[in-house]
């Protein structure tokens, strides 16, 4: 099973309609507040602090009412962690199916063979199930997991490093510790970093020295283009989604919450099952809703009428687009 960044989509035309100029706004131009207000950040957290720690400081930076996660990193581990400023906390659950991937040190408690050990690590591919560690932040209830992939890296003997692939819920600490159980002798989670979450990657990671000094550069000369470069807009969020285009006067009924009918589908991505979750999309590539797929993506090509999906949840304020029905 392929994680979610390696699956392929095309884009498939169903009708073409041109968009009125005047209506809404293209993610990248939108006025600085509005930015930040529907922005997000990928930002490398350092050990130490708590996720919350984390978030609570580029809050103050910001002067924000509201700022989420996706996805907690325990204090002494490091890398991305992306950061939903206001508005944009409404993604956050986009980016749990989008799966994260691991750099990880697990230490074994005896000298091991490294052949041994990379066969182990590969037993854990694939669905598995996982109890929570104790101090885990959910309910130590057990749970099925996918691994899509183990990467064996090197080792010395008693070092392991290796890269994960997982669907977002994995605990890595778990998995190190089930590792050292079939080896025998115990084995635990020595250094972990996060190189991605969903869509966002190691790549275009950003500090919280890097904010402070885009805030700064703000306030003191009036340049908002370094906040501007960092603060990446909400619909960043959902490059890994399956995406639905509509037309412009199916957009404020949605907002509404409205279910999405097939006559106001322009165009789709390939790969959309039933019961999916969707990214329906505006021509100019603004975040409408989350919806739930109600067909497929055959079945809404094939289809005149009928309900392609229902809201999960709304991203775009009431207002943008006008009232069309």
């Amino acid at each position: 099973m392929k994680p979610p960044w390696e699956v392929t989509r095309t884009v498939i035309m169903r009708a073409e309609e041109e968009t009125d100029p005047s209506l809404g706004c293209p993610p990248d131009q939108r006025p600085l507040r509005q930015h930040i207000k529907f922005g997000i950040l990928n930002l490398d957290k350092p050990p130490g602090p708590t996720s919350h720690e984390v978030v609570a400081w580029v809050k103050k930076l910001l002067e924000l009412d509201r700022a989420g996660h996706g996805g907690t990193l325990d204090p002494k581990v490091t890398g991305v962690l992306p950061i939903a400023l206001e508005e944009t906390t409404k993604v956050v659950q986009a980016l749990l199916q989008s799966g994260k991937e691991y750099i990880c040190v697990m230490r074994t408690h005896a000298d091991e063979e490294e052949a041994r050990v990379v066969e182990t690590l590969r037993l854990f591919e694939g669905r598995i199930y996982q109890r929570p560690p104790i101090r885990a932040s959910v309910k130590r209830r057990l749970r099925i997991r996918t691994i899509y992939r183990i990467d064996y890296l090197e080792g010395d003997g008693r070092n392991w490093l290796f890269r994960v692939a997982c669907e977002s819920g994995t605990y890595i600490r778990k998995l190190c510790y089930d590792v050292g159980e079939i080896l025998g002798d115990g084995a635990h989670m020595h250094e972990l970093r996060r190189t991605r979450s969903g869509p966002f990657t190691e790549d275009d990671l950003i500090t919280l020295y890097d904010l402070a000094d885009a805030i700064d550069r703000l306030q003191e000369e009036g340049d908002e283009e370094p906040l501007r470069r960092i603060v990446q807009p909400m619909e960043a969020a959902l490059r890994l989604l399956p995406k639905i285009w509509i037309r412009d006067s199916a957009v404020e009924a949605l907002c509404t919450g409205a279910a999405l009918a097939v006559p106001g589908i322009l165009h789709l991505e390939s790969g959309i099952e039933e019961g999916s979750m969707v990214a329906v999309m505006t021509q100019k590539g603004e975040g409408v809703a989350l919806m739930r797929a109600e067909m497929t993506g055959d079945e809404i090509l094939e289809s005149e009428h009928g309900i392609a999906a229902t809201p999960l949840r709304v991203l775009m304020p009431r207002g943008t687009y006008p009232k069309m029905w």
